[in-house]
């Protein structure tokens, strides 16, 4: 049973269904980013340009050595993080990194730039104290440009990586930001991996189920079961919906998360815990490793 969204994000979803409004928060929300961003001393558009200027025919070049044809599934072939293409995109692309630590920036404010890698870094405090075996096989869904995954082999340095994304453009940033590194990067949709069964013992997914229509994230869940050997482990670190900053949003902010983030009122009504029982784990450790953020830690 999930829960209708609430009178405020009624009102804000009745906002964005007229285009003129959601493309002015988009805008709105693109430059509010990127000004914190710069504020901190994270140069968003000049660490983009910076990447952008080894040239269209090399970035072209190398994703489609990694692009795999593939079906996108409907839900990913609509507007993200105020991008009209979505992931999609060279701009997505080279500009994540920066978002990210633009985004966490205020999560601890004395922390500044350093919030993201420290919101990582509670994560895998939990991992490494909750998961007594030490995992020889990680798989990293919805990778991205690689960040989660190269703090994941930071961790467990030892340990055979694999990041998959739907997103050729993104794993085309992390195949340049790695290649002194043994990651194996893969274009396929988490729904359907074409990987083998019970071959990881660590399956992370990590910021990336409020990017999701809650049948998606059902779906995955399930293909994560698969993927995982007897003992293994599935990770997810989320927003977390019962957050007093999550309840305490205000509307002009919501607005602008809103429209950035489509399928936030799915993620929002989505009992996690449950949908991970169903997909046949053992019933998760839930922990509030930020004032934001979640970590579900689950057995098979």
């Amino acid at each position: 049973m999930t829960a209708a969204p609430g009178l405020a994000s009624r009102l804000v979803n009745g906002l964005l269904a007229v285009k003129p409004v959601a493309k002015f928060a988009k805008q709105n929300a693109r430059k509010m980013m990127i000004k914190r961003a710069e504020a901190i001393g994270v140069y968003w558009l000049e660490d983009s340009a910076a990447l952008q200027a080894r040239g269209a025919e090399v970035w072209e070049s190398e994703r489609q050595a990694l692009s795999q044809d593939i079906e996108y599934p409907d839900y990913y072939l609509t507007s993200f993080h105020a991008y009209e293409s979505g992931n999609l995109s060279w701009d997505a692309a080279t500009e994540v990194e920066s978002a990210a630590r633009a985004v966490h920036a205020k999560i601890w404010p004395e922390l500044e730039a350093k919030g993201d890698a420290h919101l990582r870094q509670t994560y895998h405090d939990l991992l490494k104290q909750h998961i007594q075996t030490v995992p020889n096989r990680i798989l990293d869904v919805g990778c991205g440009a690689g960040m989660s995954t190269t703090a994941l082999q930071d961790v467990y340095p030892e340990a055979q990586m694999t990041g998959l994304d739907l997103s050729d453009y993104f794993l085309a940033i992390a195949t340049y930001r790695t290649s002194q590194q043994n990651i194996q990067w893969l274009h396929r949709p988490a729904e359907e991996t074409q990987l083998p069964d019970q071959s990881f013992d660590l399956v992370s997914i990590c910021l990336v189920v409020h990017e999701l229509p809650q049948a998606a994230t059902h779906k995955i869940l399930q293909e994560a079961r698969r993927l995982l050997c007897p003992g293994g482990h599935l990770a997810i670190m989320d927003m977390n919906p019962n957050s007093e900053f999550v309840k305490r949003l205000p509307p002009y902010v919501l607005t602008l998360l809103k429209s950035t983030e489509p399928y936030l009122d799915d993620y929002f009504s989505l009992d996690l815990e449950q949908a991970v029982l169903g997909a046949g784990f053992q019933t998760p450790q839930s922990f509030v490793n930020s004032p934001r953020h979640r970590t579900l830690i689950a057995q098979v």
